[in-house]
């Protein structure tokens, strides 16, 4: 049996089904850059990134893709820690790091069992592109949160991104679905709210938790972190959203969270 069939009981915990597949397939590592070229939250990320992280040190990425926000760090004199549990897109970050004589290091790990690190080990930790979004389980994510304040010093950041369930008010197709989700919540002790299954990049009932901006806060804050700046983002996720205030908690179409572990 291939490794990409592996029993539904064999696969890590908060590992989908769907994520597993994700994970275990070179083409969509391979074809990851191109897809997201034109993604205006990478550029985002990225100049945020540079306005908080001011002095080299180590990153851990937690679900770092194919490098894409740590290979700008890198360039800057970061020192990087790759971690995902797609070895084909670590390939490919360390495929990045070779042709330019970068300093990234890469583990293939499931982010809810990161044992492998030791405390205190990184000034920084980053959790972008909704990867936390992508653990099923509340549990499972605050396993994967607790990981990353145990590994990050004191005085050290986390940079956190994920989307925003109430987003989906603001379309016919969004609010047909809130109200079958609702429903689906009650009738099923699996679901929670903000769970969401569809289809994409021809892999079936991929997994995606979509957060409300209080329980995104409450989970950081739970752990130990404090919020130093929640960014609510713009519908196209290139900027803040204008006149935040203003029911920003629905308009956001997500958040970035930087969070401070206590000195």
């Amino acid at each position: 049996m291939s490794d990409a069939r592996r029993p539904e009981w064999l696969l890590p915990h908060g590992v989908t089904r769907g994520a597993w597949k994700y994970a275990q397939s070179p083409q969509i590592a391979e074809e990851y850059d191109g897809y997201f070229a034109t993604s205006p939250l990478f550029e985002f990320d990225e100049q945020l990134l540079a306005r908080h992280f001011a002095q080299p040190g180590l990153v851990v990425d937690l679900g770092a893709g194919t490098g894409r926000s740590l290979v700008p760090l890198a360039r800057r004199g970061f020192r990087g820690l790759a971690v995902d549990l797609s070895p084909h897109m670590l390939r490919i970050v360390g495929e990045k790091a070779a042709l330019e004589d970068l300093l990234i290091w890469r583990i293939c790990a499931n982010l809810v069992e990161l044992d492998c690190l030791r405390d205190g080990c990184a000034q920084y930790v980053i959790c972008l592109f909704s990867t936390i979004g992508m653990i099923r389980g509340r549990a499972n994510r605050r396993r994967a949160l607790e990981h990353a304040y145990r590994i990050v010093q004191p005085g050290g950041l986390l940079v956190l991104h994920v989307h925003n369930f109430w987003y989906e008010l603001f379309s016919w197709v969004g609010r047909r679905y809130l109200l079958t989700h609702f429903w689906q919540c009650l009738t099923s002790r699996d679901l929670e709210r903000g769970d969401k299954f569809f289809d994409y990049r021809g892999i079936p009932r991929m997994y995606l938790h979509t957060y409300g901006e209080r329980e995104l806060l409450c989970a950081v804050r739970e752990v130990g972190f404090r919020v130093d700046e929640l960014v609510r983002l713009d519908a196209q996720r290139q900027r803040g959203l204008r006149l935040g205030w203003l029911f920003g908690s629905l308009r956001a179409n997500g958040w970035i969270v930087v969070c401070r572990k206590g000195a």
